[in-house]
């Protein structure tokens, strides 16, 4: 099933997508939770139970008669994100900097990426042109943990994902050479796009999904998931080793190649550019540099 955030009169509301693609609100189920962060964190089976007989209902609000938010407005804690997951993009950003690339992928790189507030679907970006000259886009699969997690094995990694969504690393170049560390480019305000909503994990096997990126209607990225070079289960399994994995934790599982900074000239983003990140299985998530 397909859950969402959204806005009624500025209150906030969790609801899943119905059949015919209405948004149902999710009290129709007799479950009660003030954000999406509640619902991951504190579902039974029972309540998910539930919740999928809703999605098989219709008649709910039309999806252009809400406003949309992002799925998790506000996230738990920052957003793990793997760097260079895949080896095309390895190559583009190694070029960038100028840095020769020996081919090889030995270990994972993590970073976080603070997030004050997520962006929703159809938001918009801030440009922060008076900062930096150089912001990219990096369509990204992400993942949201279901359960604590710690010392999973890579077989059993996935029953701790409760669903995949679509996040924007927006990125300001510039300011990640300056500072060498990624977290200050990484974590602008108004820089993670996030939607347009959650597919829960028994529906959507990510093993191979087209993933692609455009600006102004070009195509920029277009990869498959089957092209991460470290998995989700691997991912989860390794960080889980030293670390909890808190419900509720998002993790952002890297981006192809295509981004701006590996273009000659580099293709970065200005006010007024509209960005699509698509996924299959999940959809587009829209949004304008403000």
């Amino acid at each position: 099933m397909k859950l969402l955030t959204y806005s009624i009169n500025g209150v906030d509301k969790v609801g899943v997508i119905g059949f015919d693609d209405s948004v149902l609100d999710i009290s129709l189920a007799g479950i009660y939770k003030k954000d999406m962060n509640d619902l991951i964190v504190t579902s039974t089976k029972d309540e998910l139970s539930k919740l999928r007989e809703l999605s098989q209902k219709s008649g709910g609000l039309n999806l252009k008669n809400i406003t949309k938010r992002a799925v998790i407005p506000h996230p738990l804690q920052d957003v793990i994100c793997l760097g260079i997951n895949f080896m095309e993009h390895a190559v583009e950003s190694y070029n960038f900097k100028k840095i020769k690339f020996d081919g090889k992928r030995e270990y994972p790189v993590y970073f976080s990426k603070r997030v004050n507030e997520a962006v929703a679907d159809g938001g918009t970006i801030l440009s922060h042109s008076d900062i930096t000259k150089s912001l990219d886009y990096e369509a990204e699969l992400a993942l949201i943990i279901s359960k604590d997690a710690k010392n999973v094995s890579k077989d059993k990694a996935l029953e701790y994902v409760f669903g995949w969504s679509i996040i924007n690393d927006i990125s300001s170049r510039d300011i990640q050479n300056k500072h060498k560390q990624w977290y200050y480019g990484k974590s602008l305000d108004r820089s993670l796009p996030f939607g347009p909503w959650i597919v829960t994990s028994d529906e959507l096997d990510v093993s191979s999904l087209d993933i692609k990126s455009f600006v102004n209607g070009e195509l920029r990225q277009n990869s498959n998931t089957s092209k991460l070079i470290f998995d989700a289960a691997y991912v989860i399994s390794d960080l889980s080793k030293g670390m909890t994995l808190k419900a509720g934790t998002i993790i952002s599982l890297g981006t192809p190649s295509g981004v701006g900074m590996g273009f000659t000239p580099p293709k970065f983003l200005n006010s007024g550019d509209e960005i699509v990140c698509f996924i299959e299985g999940i959809g587009e998530l829209k949004n304008i540099i403000l």
